[in-house]
């Protein structure tokens, strides 16, 4: 599997230019949109307001006289005939208060999951050695968060985007480390002998799907509480394990039978069964928040982002890219690509680049 393979590799990473820290720019395409006029507030901040719904895919931004409805101030929004809709005051930071307002205008408004107030997590090789770095949601505010000198991949933000989990070779061996995003403090929460690789968050926070070698061969594991619950037993290699909304069941890639597959299993343990996806080559499954698709990797000359419907079996390529992961609406994927990391809106496919310039980008992980 590709992420385990990585951690057995020394390869000569690259490096680039910064420039990430600026909003990205939008091209807004015409289409079944709600109209939003900004007033009320400093230039700067209207301006990460536009760009965080006018990344939700369902607003456009217009003038005063034009929309259906006007921004009149922070945390208030009013109709056109003058009714408030929205009401609110919020706490923070000067940009956590514009995303979480962004959020409650777009739930308000469109009865969807707003993504603005997220944290994202990656992997890049600016410095020359793979790190972990953080950003806002709309690519804004890049932090490099590790700066171990060593090989540090296979992030995963927590839901609530307080801790991170990360695989890193600090003591010469693949062990998994957590980090509070508040403090900074950081343990080593996984050491077991062999491997341990890409961990991931339970959707409450409270065990995490790891992959160990401790017993011979890479299997998927549960941790939490008592210790680790092994689930699978084979003589393939499994890896990149995500959860189901509710934490009952897991999705993971496994080559027991050849070329990888993705496998379907309850957290608890039992019998696991395949997904059929139509395609040779699955790897980096991520369950959506509600529950209806899978979004992974298949192989095709490159690498290809596929959305798998559960439901109906059915399965769409939304173009090249690697390590989907899906954000809380349940609508817009990131991915790396072409050293980017990219954000796809997958009902009208405008992709937007919110991050570059930092080496190779990848393994991009979504707080919800």
């Amino acid at each position: 599997m590709k992420r385990i393979a990585a951690f057995c590799l020394l390869t000569a990473l690259f490096a680039g230019g910064l420039g990430a820290e600026e909003i990205p720019a939008i091209t807004v395409s015409k289409s079944d949109k709600l109209s939003i006029a900004i007033g009320g507030l400093p230039a700067a901040d209207a301006k990460i307001l536009s760009t965080d719904l006018t990344l939700s895919g369902a607003f456009s931004i217009v003038p005063a006289d034009k929309g259906q409805f006007q921004v009149g101030g922070l945390g208030v929004v009013k109709d056109r005939g003058g009714k408030t809709v929205l009401q609110s005051s919020y706490n923070g930071s000067p940009r956590a208060k514009i995303h979480a307002f962004a959020d409650d205008i777009i739930e308000t408004l469109t009865g969807a999951k707003g993504f603005a107030h997220s944290k994202i997590a990656f992997v890049a090789t600016k410095t020359g050695k793979k790190e972990i770095y953080t950003c806002d949601a709309d690519g804004s505010n890049v932090v490099q968060l590790t700066r171990d000198n060593a090989i540090s991949v296979a992030p995963s933000i927590s839901p609530d985007a307080h801790k991170l989990a990360y695989t890193g070779y600090q003591s010469g061996y693949a062990d998994v480390y957590e980090i509070d995003l508040g403090s900074g403090a950081r343990n080593r929460i996984l050491k077991y002998p062999g491997t341990n690789s890409g961990a991931a968050y339970s959707p409450d926070g409270s065990r995490i799907a790891v992959t160990l070698s401790k017993d011979g061969n890479p299997e998927l594991y549960v941790t939490g509480g008592l210790g680790a619950k092994r689930l699978t037993h084979t003589k393939g290699v499994e890896s990149s394990p995500t959860w189901s909304p509710d934490g009952s069941e897991i999705i993971y890639s496994s080559d027991d039978q050849g070329g990888p597959q993705l496998y379907r299993i309850s957290s608890g343990g039992g019998n696991a069964r395949a997904l059929n996806t139509g395609h040779g080559y699955c790897t980096e499954p991520n369950w959506s928040p509600d529950g209806k698709k899978v979004a992974f990797n298949t192989r095709s000359g490159g690498f290809q982002v596929t959305i798998l419907d559960l439901a109906g079996g059915g399965t769409r390529s939304v173009g090249e890219g690697q390590d989907p992961v899906w954000g809380a609406n349940s609508r817009h994927l990131l991915f790396a690509s072409g050293g980017g990391l990219i954000l796809l809106d997958t009902l009208t496919g405008q992709r937007t680049t919110l991050v570059s310039g930092l080496g190779r980008i990848s393994e991009p992980t979504w707080s919800r």
